[in-house]
């Protein structure tokens, strides 16, 4: 079959080859991919910086997001059957949907919601279930608190607005110029042109933050936050908590534990709780979000779509960091 993989880590643009079509385990749904979308994590992965936390070998096909059709079932596979049309993020120890087919465990997977065609189905998996993670699962956000979710316009900006407003939050968003009335209309109650505010000096008493910007961002996030907020970030630094989530070795746990030490301190001055968030594939939360997506609640958006053949192009489109949405490769 055909895939994008790369050879090693380091900042090139990978190759497009031919690989064994995947192994089925007795839980593994096999699917023929019809698109993809590419994440910022596909970059960090691909340089490298994922290799303590996640040793992947080489060749190694990249992808994080897939819309498909599902072809083959394992022998122990219940929910799912030939021909069903799913979207998923695959559990990060066996990712790689840049490629014609991947095989993935069931519990990963959930029906691809009707009203919404292949393209717009990859666009979603690891940035809807990132905005459910940060604002369902860890901040238990709830109606009437405020939230801060940086980086409007982005892949997660764009769906945690969405998923915040539908849990009857007020929405503050920071975004540039160009995309301050754009974001508006995806439901933020108070937009921040970055360009010509400085967040922190415009908004207090804020219960949640939302994080995936740089260390600078993530300080100045303190200053709007209440006493008992939440500081949320998907961009890091790690914690020691989450080095233990991972099964990671002793020492490794000291150094994310040394890594997110001074935003810990500084965070702990404020009375305001400090969280890493690295997004955990779900299928039950994936079909719960797919439930939204029907009633018309949460809207993909698809800044471009790229050929599978332009899938290093896709990449460096989106590490230019101006992408309005999700970017999207077509592989059927």
């Amino acid at each position: 079959m055909k895939a994008f993989l790369i050879d090693r880590y380091g900042k090139h643009p990978g190759r497009m080859g031919e690989t064994p079509a995947p192994a089925v385990g007795p839980h593994d749904v096999l699917i023929e991919v019809h698109a993809s979308s590419v994440n910022v994590l596909d970059s960090k992965i691909s340089t490298g910086e994922f290799k303590l936390i996640l040793p992947y070998a080489f060749p190694l096909i990249l992808g994080n997001d897939l819309a498909g059709v599902v072809t083959e079932v394992g022998t122990q596979v219940t929910r799912f059957k030939p021909g069903d049309e799913v979207y998923a993020r695959p559990p990060e120890a066996r990712i790689g949907t840049f490629a014609e087919l991947i095989a993935v465990n069931e519990n990963a997977i959930a029906l691809k919601p009707a009203n919404i065609d292949m393209a717009q189905a990859a666009s979603l998996p690891l940035v809807a279930l990132t905005a459910w993670q940060v604002l369902v699962d860890t901040a238990q956000l709830k109606k009437g608190q405020k939230v801060l979710i940086h980086a409007g316009s982005g892949g997660v900006g764009t769906v945690a607005i969405q998923l915040a407003k539908h849990l009857g939050a007020f929405v503050a968003t920071t975004t540039s110029t160009a995309n301050v009335e754009w974001v508006k209309a995806l439901g933020a109650d108070v937009v921040i042109d970055y360009k010509q505010q400085n967040f922190d000096s415009v908004l207090h008493d804020y219960d949640v933050v939302l994080n995936s910007l740089g260390a600078d961002v993530l300080e100045k996030s303190l200053k709007v936050l209440k006493p008992g907020g939440q500081l949320i970030s998907i961009s890091g630094p790690p914690t020691a908590q989450f080095a233990q989530e991972q099964g990671l070795s002793w020492p490794l746990q000291q150094v994310m534990r040394l890594l997110s030490f001074a935003i810990r301190r500084k965070a702990r001055k404020r009375d305001v709780n400090y969280a890493f968030v690295f997004m955990r594939a779900n299928g039950a939360q994936l079909q719960q979000i797919s439930s939204l997506v029907a009633a018309g609640i949460i809207k993909p958006v698809i800044d471009r779509t790229f050929p599978f053949e332009s899938t290093a192009e896709a990449l460096n489109y989106v590490d230019q960091g101006r992408a309005k949405g999700k970017v999207v490769v077509l592989i059927k």
